[in-house]
């Protein structure tokens, strides 16, 4: 397996990943154009030439980070492929000197196992909120918002 930065020619399979998984109700959807605008932000795991997994780290602010879209293809779930990922994007955060990162997940077990704890979605800044305008979640939204201090 192969972690690094995503580059233009995988947002196709990204996107197939990503929405596999949306139409699942397991994580929200991303648009073609969402995955190119943010490609920077991406790191993917490949094995074989074909994407097995993939993660983002979003900046909000001077001291917050957002790590989202992060999924993994199911036969490749429970072998430390979500964990390189967000090891990795962690690594990125601290290379930076972001001081947090949050995440809003339907997957808390997960995160809590990488060191994530539950927080209260009311309590994050406004910037927060500027993408999930675009969600069809809004207003109601019913991910789990959880936070890492580095």
């Amino acid at each position: 397996m192969n972690l690094r930065r995503a580059k233009l020619p995988d947002v196709e399979a990204m996107m197939s990943l990503v929405n596999h998984f949306a139409d699942q109700g397991l994580m929200l959807p991303r648009s073609r154009n969402s995955l190119y605008e943010g490609l920077r932000e991406f790191l993917v795991v490949e094995e074989q030439d074909r994407i097995i997994g993939i993660g983002a780290l979003h900046i909000i602010w001077d001291d917050l980070a957002e790590i989202r879209t992060l999924a993994v293809l199911e036969g490749y779930q429970g072998q430390g492929v979500g964990r390189s990922l967000v090891n990795a994007l962690l690594t990125d955060a601290r290379t930076i000197l972001c001081p947090r990162v949050f995440t809003l997940t339907y997957q808390p077990g997960f995160f809590e196992r990488c060191g994530f704890i539950m927080i209260n979605k009311e309590d994050m800044p406004h910037k927060v909120w500027k993408d999930c305008i675009h969600c069809v979640k809004f207003p109601n939204c019913d991910e789990n918002a959880m936070m890492l201090n580095l």
